[in-house]
């Protein structure tokens, strides 16, 4: 058991039984349930509506280099620029260069998990560069000090009355200020950063090969602002957010908008193709697109696992996730959490630092139940074991403990031989601690199963 392995089972353990944690969280879930059930409404056949989007995303990814080149010829034809980057690194090195070479000293940022896998704020920050979140979630865990809890929803884990005594404590705002009264400053506070930052950095929901554009869906109209008002815009996205046409927004877009917050579709849907042009009267003087690969081509490499790249960022499989409802998204110390986290990561940050994820499931299969891109992650879990396996990424009691299980399966007589009391002290010796301190071991009886089944029908 390495240390991120560890370090998961001790949190894990810690919010498990946080009994006010486990609240808010099912609370907040439960309201995205009820949400969600009711924007599938607006489907005739839902189940076609996913094989589309699935058909739609596995084209992209089976054909992935070729859809890239031709949204980078598409977007640098209209007037903006390419990044390639291979790893995380590269591409905060990238960004950082933009904002040396015109000496800008804060930013603007939009709601974006490709910025969180490659760790912008802390490099901008570290170079005494103001990176301010602008979607309200983001906000609030960025004021905290903390990291996104949710894909969708960063502040998922927080209730009203923890964002109001934040607030209270950082800004002196009114103790026991309701949702609207903090929504009204973050508002004004975010006003004036719009308007004075020099750079606005967002993600992209979707790149479009086609047209050379970037496709933004958001409910709040910050993103759209952060991209609007400063003189440069850089978008940070993952190659596998390419999608090969303009067209397949008409079905991508409101499956995502039901399956993410149970909305027909999104308040605001963007789409940018290039700076502004001589005859426009907004929008920024440059832009660049950060195309950044950081582990995804070494998933696409996987036979199986390659699928998850088709995955649309709903964060649907994480509200169904047992799992992640007891323990929480900043347990796994991952940028993507969850079941579509527990899959990816392993192949994008390293299977022998990150094999843990995906024994970490209870392989209900609700993962794959939800996904509207049709990815069977409960599968792609069980391909990630047996790489772990393949690869003997496991310890030397793993390797005692399955050959003497396989032992006493094969053989009848070493389960039926010894007296129940003998097994009671096996258990207690052997199982105790794996059993966990709050649960009861299990007594074994005098007779087996298989006695009792002879007894019945008279066999000696």
């Amino acid at each position: 058991m390495n240390e991120k392995h560890k370090d998961f089972i001790k949190k894990a353990e810690i919010k498990a039984f946080d009994i006010n944690h486990r609240k808010i969280i099912n609370h907040n879930i439960s309201k995205y349930n009820v949400a969600v059930l009711k924007g599938k409404e607006q489907f005739s056949n839902l189940e076609v509506a996913r094989q589309r989007v699935s058909f739609i995303k596995h084209r992209a990814i089976n054909n992935l280099e070729n859809y890239l080149k031709e949204f980078e010829y598409n977007f640098v034809k209209n007037g903006g620029k390419v990044i390639w980057a291979l790893d995380a690194n590269e591409a905060a090195e990238e960004i950082l260069k933009i904002f040396i070479k015109n000496e800008v000293k804060m930013a603007v940022k939009s709601k974006s998990m490709a910025t969180e896998e490659i760790e912008l704020n802390h490099k901008l920050e570290s170079n005494n560069i103001e990176s301010v979140e602008t979607d309200l979630g983001e906000y609030i865990v960025q004021v905290a000090g903390e990291k996104p809890y949710h894909i969708i929803t960063p502040a998922m884990h927080k209730s009203k009355e923890d964002i109001a005594r934040l607030f209270h404590e950082k800004f002196n705002t009114p103790a026991g200020s309701t949702p609207e009264e903090l929504t009204a400053y973050v508002r004004g506070v975010l006003r004036e950063k719009f308007t004075t930052a020099d750079i606005g950095v967002s993600g992209a929901n979707f790149i479009i090969a086609d047209i050379g554009a970037i496709a933004l869906t958001e409910n709040e109209g910050n993103a759209l602002m952060s991209v609007s008002f400063p003189k440069i815009h850089i978008v940070v996205a993952g190659i596998d957010k390419i999608i090969p046409s303009f067209k397949d927004l008409a079905l991508i877009w409101p499956v995502l908008a039901s399956h993410g917050t149970g909305q027909n579709i999104t308040v605001y849907n963007s789409i940018i193709s290039s700076p502004r042009k001589e005859n426009e009267t907004d929008g920024p003087e440059e832009m660049y697109v950060v195309l950044l690969d950081n582990g995804r081509t070494n998933l696409l490499s996987q036979k199986h696992q390659k699928s998850a790249l088709t995955c649309i960022r709903c964060g649907a499989c994480l509200n169904a996730c047992p799992i992640y409802r007891n323990i929480g998204g900043h347990t796994y110390e991952t940028v993507y959490s969850g079941p579509i986290g527990a899959v990816i990561t392993p192949y994008m940050r390293g299977l022998k630092d990150y094999k843990h994820l995906s024994f970490s499931s209870s392989l209900c299969g609700k993962c794959t139940e939800v996904c509207p891109a049709g990815i069977k992650l409960h599968k792609l879990l069980l391909y990630n074991r047996r790489d772990t396996v393949n690869q003997k990424m496991y310890a030397l009691s793993d390797t005692i403990f399955q050959f003497g299980w396989r032992t006493m399966m094969l053989k009848r007589w070493i389960i039926d031989k010894p007296n129940s009391k003998l097994k009671n002290i096996a258990i207690r010796m052997f199982m105790k601690h794996s059993w966990g301190p709050r649960r009861e071991l299990p007594v074994i009886k005098e007779k087996t199963f298989n006695r009792l089944w002879k007894d019945k029908k008279g066999i000696k």
